[in-house]
């Protein structure tokens, strides 16, 4: 089951987006290569400047879910104010469909 990561980075954080940067991508990279990965990539504010993420992954279920993003580096490092894990169901131009 498909699962979606809408996370929003604290306010004045982008210092620690930048620091956490590769260890989040080697993080995303694992996932990819282990096919649970499916999306990623950055909230941008008007400026450009990433502000949040969506990720969305295959998992068993809610909790397996909830349990990767809470593995994520970002979230480690205290990156967001907030994520919101949600059930999603990839309807266009899902490649696997």
């Amino acid at each position: 089951m498909l699962f979606a990561f809408i996370c929003k980075d604290k306010p004045g954080h982008l210092n620690v987006r930048m620091e956490t940067r590769p260890a989040h991508l080697e993080h995303l990279n694992k996932l990819n290569a282990e096919g649970t990965l499916k999306i990623a990539g950055p909230f941008l504010d008007a400026e450009g400047k990433p502000n949040g993420s969506l990720v969305i992954v295959d998992a068993a279920d809610i909790d397996a879910a909830r349990a990767l993003a809470e593995a994520d580096p970002y979230a480690k490092a205290g990156l967001f104010e907030s994520v919101d894990v949600k059930p999603y169901n990839w309807v266009f131009n899902n490649p696997e469909a």
